[in-house]
């Protein structure tokens, strides 16, 4: 080759702003233009269409009208499977340091002065685009690196675990999830015969169904959700060395939850409630931020647990392989447009760089074929590589050919490799130059449908699950299966999955039983429906290390506090105190809490002393749920009026059920006691004592407001005060 061609293959310099640079090209603003066809040509009027006479017929040589109203007919593409309703986001991925470099040559991991542009898509998974953010369901928490090597998609969920071993399963796991055919009922749920059918009968399934009935499956937000990229994957070194790794993204806002009731009345009130937090997080500066950790396994390891690393039903506990901080992803901008990037995004797991290989998880390599086929089904093109938000920001030289929306344009007259009318190009890259090198593995074995026998243990883990979860996370989790089950109308559907529950822990399954009108069936559950064979490799797991319980699973145990973009509503009508609102708005907002005036009416309210505070929220528009905690100032005048106003009333003793800090002062503790805020301690209303008493703070008249309003922060910190499920509260 000649020494000219040789400088073409340049390395490519990626920083955080590369994509967004790239995608600067395909932007279009209208701001100060003429409207114009697709063609380019001037619109002079567009309210009208062309027609024989004022009331005669529209005439066909309208060929602006045709256009406009075409386009309109085909602007929808089929929307995904799964995973069809969604969120994004750009951002960047930064490591901490090179240390990752002993187990991998992924540049985007090793290297701490590099910045890689990311786009995040979160998802739930089985409704459809229009359904509501807030159902119980696994979220999908996709990430696409523009790296410098090339498009890595680490496509995670927020459940470690998934409901199958074997890719082969997943069209009957999603036909039983999805609305019933017959009906088309019902939408985004899992709460009907079909699914608990399905699932009854596939005792694999068990770990995922205790993790989907845990709080982890109602997000507070998709700022406050972890990511987990379920299967085991393959780093590699420079020396070619493997090591077996589990991805992980951690929030650092920490993992938080709604409530069952919260999630269901914010499905009405705002069907939006996911969407619309992350794009306002990020429009008023509070980045979300996720911190990427890895466990890592040297492949002399692969058989040292009581488990197979390869079955993605099952976790590596962190008691057994801790978690391994390696870089922060922050999301610091929305997208332009919706349809063009959060729709039009692709995410494959097979999308890798030298460094990263898959495994044999035979659900993992079912995904590797059915991304890349879904993807083509969505867009009528393998060219949706080329679509702007997928472009990679690597050069891309190949003889891909033609087909529907080919926007590249390739020069020369070899499309073919290898060829001498090119000049051999584009070349082979080898291994140093950044050529993507399959891991070398032996693979050798018979033909068989079957999984080996190292699978073939559905409940070890969801007993370790259960054991490890706090006894609040416990309620929930049972309060949740008598909905879930509840919904089912065979009774047979039920009995069979309760069989399941009690191969988990027994005392779990009376708690379920004694909700949905069936007795223990002890002995009855399903047998697993995979063909299973002992082999060398189950052999050497069955002597592996467990543990009983793994507390990490818990999002209560360790859980992180803060006060950071938590959201705060301060009830008042005419009459309040102003001074005292102003102190602790003042207190709240240091502390980085966003703080919302609420009232009946939108407008202004005069306070006691004549001030004015302009109303952001009325009673209609806005709800407890969408607040993690509320503070009702004093004014006697104030406090009175809304002691007359059911939903007042009712915002407080909602707020007091969910278990979220409340905060009032003087006599605004008669507003408390009218919403039956009971089983907590109160404070002397003629007092000057600030008593807080689970996530509750009241205040007498004389206190000192610096006071009340940092107890009331503290409160906040910790997000719920559970102990008070245990009050008897009607909202």
């Amino acid at each position: 080759m000649e020494e000219k061609d040789k400088h073409k293959a340049k390395p490519t310099h990626v920083d955080e702003n590369s994509k967004n640079k790239q995608l600067e090209h395909f932007r279009s603003d209208n701001d100060g233009q003429y409207m114009t066809t697709d063609q380019g040509l001037r619109i002079n009027h567009t309210d009208d269409s062309l027609k024989a006479g004022q009331r005669g017929p529209t005439l066909m040589e309208d060929f602006h009208f045709r256009e406009k109203m075409t386009h309109l007919d085909h602007e929808s593409i089929p929307e995904r499977v799964v995973h069809a309703r969604g969120s994004g986001a750009h951002g960047y991925f930064q490591p901490y340091d090179s240390s990752l470099k002993e187990f991998t040559k992924a540049k985007f991991l090793t290297d701490p002065t590099k910045k890689t542009p990311v786009f995040v898509r979160f998802s739930t998974v089985a409704g459809s685009r229009g359904s509501a953010d807030t159902v119980r369901d696994a979220r999908g928490f996709a990430t696409k690196f523009y790296t410098e090597e090339g498009n890595y998609d680490l496509v995670a969920n927020n459940i470690p675990v998934f409901f199958i071993q074997d890719g082969i399963k997943f069209p009957d796991l999603v036909h039983a999830v999805k609305p019933e055919p017959d009906n088309e009922m019902p939408q985004a749920s899992a709460a009907h015969d079909t699914f608990w059918d399905f699932i009854s009968l596939m005792p694999e399934s068990t770990h995922m169904i205790m993790w989907l009935l845990s709080d982890r499956a109602i997000p507070r937000s998709f700022r406050m959700m972890d990511g987990f990229g379920v299967h085991t994957f393959r780093f590699i070194n420079e020396a070619g060395k493997a090591t077996f790794v589990k991805l992980h993204w951690r929030a650092l806002l920490g993992a938080h939850s709604l409530v069952w009731d919260e999630a269901q009345k914010l499905a009405g009130k705002d069907p939006d409630w996911h969407r619309r937090d992350l794009w306002d997080a990020i429009e008023k500066g509070d980045y979300p931020e996720y911190e990427l950790s890895v466990q890592l396994v040297p492949e002399e390891d692969e058989f040292k647990y009581d488990f197979d690393l390869l079955d993605a039903t099952k976790i590596i506990p962190e008691e057994l392989v801790p978690l391994r901080p390696v870089g922060k992803m922050v999301l610091n901008r929305n997208p332009d447009n919706f349809f063009a990037e959060t729709e039009q995004v692709a995410f494959h797991p097979g999308n890798l760089v030298p460094g990263i290989d898959v495994t044999n998880d035979p659900l993992l390599q079912g995904r590797l074929f059915s991304y890349l086929d879904t993807q083509i089904n969505r867009f009528s093109s393998i060219n949706f590589t080329e679509v702007p938000i997928n472009r990679p920001v690597a050069p891309v030289h190949n003889h891909h050919g033609a087909g529907f929306m080919k926007m590249t344009i390739g020069k020369g007259k070899a499309n073919y490799w290898p060829n001498s009318i090119g000049s051999g190009c584009p070349m082979m890259a080898p291994e140093n130059m950044g050529g993507y090198v399959h891991h070398m593995e032996k693979v050798e074995g018979h033909k068989i449908r079957a999984r080996s026998e190292s699978f073939n243990d559905h409940y070890s883990q969801p007993t370790m699950f259960w054991n490890s979860l706090t006894e609040a996370e416990k309620d929930h989790l049972v309060s949740a299966a008598h909905f879930e089950l509840g919904k089912v109308e065979r009774k047979e559907i039920r009995k069979r999955q309760l069989a399941n529950f009690y191969r988990v822990d027994p005392q779990f399954a009376a708690l379920v039983a004694a909700g949905i009108g069936v007795e223990m069936p002890i002995g009855q559950d399903s047998e697993p429906t995979g063909n299973f064979v002992e082999d060398a490799a189950s052999q050497k797991i069955s002597k592996g290390k467990s543990v009983p319980s793994s507390p990490s699973v818990s999002m209560e145990i360790d859980k992180v506090e803060g006060t950071k973009s938590r959201r705060v509503a301060i009830l008042i009508e005419d009459g309040f105190e102003y001074n005292e609102v102003m102190q602790v708005k003042e207190a709240l907002e240091a502390a980085g809490i966003q703080v919302t005036i609420v009232s009946k009416i939108q407008g202004k309210r005069i306070s006691s002393g004549g001030q004015e505070l302009e109303v952001e929220k009325s009673h209609i528009t806005t709800g407890s749920m969408m607040f993690d905690a509320v503070y009702i100032p004093d004014g006697e005048k104030s406090v009175r009026k809304m002691m007359g106003l059911g939903d007042a009333l009712h915002f407080v003793a909602e707020a007091f059920k969910h278990c979220k800090p409340i905060a009032t002062s003087g006599f605004g503790i008669n507003m408390f006691e009218k919403a039956f805020v009971v089983g907590v301690n109160f404070a002397d209303k003629a007092s000057g004592k600030v008593v807080s008493h689970n996530g509750v703070i009241t205040a007498g008249v004389d206190a000192d407001a610096g006071d009340f309003a940092n107890k009331f922060i503290e409160a906040i910190k910790k997000h719920r005060h559970w102990d008070r499920e245990k009050s008897m509260t009607p909202a």
